[in-house]
């Protein structure tokens, strides 16, 4: 009988808790992983709020996955103050550790990494649905479209855990390439990102899982 690990997570969206659960579940199916997960997350914008609920007693760690949705300034207040609740929960009582898991723009990056490369800058988060359609061979005609739970489902059935990998490995090539380019990786609250986009530390979250689940590559 497989051991399993336990994570925690705070979501901004429907559409990252059913991404979770595909990954719980594809995990669990699989007869090469040595440990199966369970995932404990909630869709929770504050992170104190977040564990305010917790019933927890030992060190924990939270996974926060949300967007920098642009370099609008009401935008980056929200941004920095998400990562100020952030480290702030981690002084409320509880022994928690707060893990960011931040796309730049949206999640729609990691999503369209698991079948294409994304190296282009964008304006606006609508033009990831060109790319989106082109990587899961899609017509979608907008983004709501694209995020309805019959839709968004239907794209993670054509997803194995391969492709998780291989998006990891895009994303780790997006910020290898943001440090050659010069970028420069701020710190806020102790917690490090790009302000360009594409950028992203949300693979980082889902590679910890994968190799404590000891998921193999092929």
């Amino acid at each position: 009988m497989k051991l399993s690990n336990k994570y925690f997570f705070s979501v901004e969206g429907e559409t990252e808790v059913w991404y979770l659960e595909w990954l719980r579940d594809s995990i669990n199916a699989s007869p090469d992983a040595e440990f199966k997960v369970s995932f404990d997350c909630k869709i929770e914008k504050d992170p104190i709020s977040r564990v305010k609920g917790m019933s927890i007693t030992k060190k924990t760690f939270v996974n926060h996955i949300f967007d920098r949705e642009s370099e609008e300034e009401e935008h980056v207040q929200q941004f920095n103050k998400t990562l100020k609740r952030m480290k702030d929960s981690q002084k409320i009582g509880k022994t928690i550790t707060y893990c960011l898991g931040y796309s730049n723009f949206a999640f729609e990056l990691w999503m369209i990494l698991h079948k294409s490369d994304c190296y282009k800058p964008f304006n606006y988060r609508h033009q990831y649905l060109k790319l989106l359609n082109e990587a899961y061979k899609e017509k979608f005609i907008s983004l709501d479209e694209y995020k309805s739970e019959d839709n968004f489902k239907k794209l993670l059935k054509k997803l194995i855990l391969t492709d998780v990998w291989i998006a990891i490995d895009r994303a780790n090539n997006i910020m290898i390439r943001n440090k050659m380019n010069g970028y420069i990786l701020h710190e806020y609250c102790g917690f490090k990102y790009y302000t360009v986009n594409p950028s992203l530390s949300v693979g980082n979250i889902f590679q910890n899982i994968l190799e404590e689940s000891r998921v193999p590559k092929s």
